[in-house]
């Protein structure tokens, strides 16, 4: 447990999520004092969702050295997929948009998009530790079938939260049910809305992801290396 959280506390990446997340809490406490009331606060909530799987990824990707744990490292990889999505979910959350006064229009404008901005980085953040990791464990070819992968089930999952209201923890509380859902798709059931969700949201989830994995390498590396 010990190398567990002196693994997260060391993580660079870690560090800059928290920031975020600081921020976005920051953003969240001025709107309540400006308008004495609690609107937005589950974004909190869903942040905190968003933050599992950033930091379930530093933990898969600690078990995954020599002389880790594969049993963790399975763990904590299954932790990183299940709750992947509600990172991304985030994005989702313009549907609460509205004039609320009197906090202006812009303020929450700024809010959502801070916490949805918040939610992309720590999604993709997390994809890119673990398929760094599996590119070293099974190859680069491993690591970006599961990146793709992992992006793309991530838009079905953003369909089963937010048009049927299912949640990560679902899938340990009642699988059975979830299961009769995603079985019913599979089989072509009622599949016209999830299929354009998970397409729609998936292939952008995949492409945004492309694009700031190729920015990152494009920069040169730090100085002394």
């Amino acid at each position: 447990m010990t190398g567990s959280l002196l693994a997260l506390w060391r993580s660079p990446r870690i560090r800059i999520d928290a920031a975020l997340i600081v921020w976005c809490a920051l953003l969240v406490v001025a709107r309540v004092w400006r308008a004495g009331a609690p609107a937005y606060f589950f974004l909190c909530w869903n942040l905190f969702l968003a933050g599992i799987p950033a930091g379930a990824s530093v933990l898969f990707e600690h078990e995954s050295r020599r002389g880790g744990s594969r049993a963790l490292a399975a763990l904590w990889f299954a932790v990183w997929l299940v709750f992947l999505p509600n990172a991304p979910y985030l994005v989702t959350d313009f549907v609460h948009l509205h004039p609320r006064p009197p906090v202006p229009l812009w303020f929450d404008i700024a809010l959502l998009t801070s916490f949805a901005g918040a939610g992309l980085m720590l999604g993709w953040g997390s994809v890119a530790t673990v398929q760094d990791t599996l590119a070293r464990t099974a190859g680069r070819l491993a690591g970006w079938i599961v990146a793709a992968g992992s992006l793309l089930l991530s838009g079905y999952g953003i369909y089963l939260g937010r048009f049927l209201r299912w949640n990560s923890w679902d899938v340990l509380s009642n699988p059975g049910a979830l299961l009769d859902v995603v079985y019913g798709h599979a089989r072509g059931r009622d599949v016209s809305q999830p299929a354009s969700v998970t397409i729609v949201y998936g292939v952008g989830l995949v492409l945004g992801y492309v694009i700031v994995r190729a920015i990152a390498a494009t920069q040169p590396p730090p100085e002394g290396r």
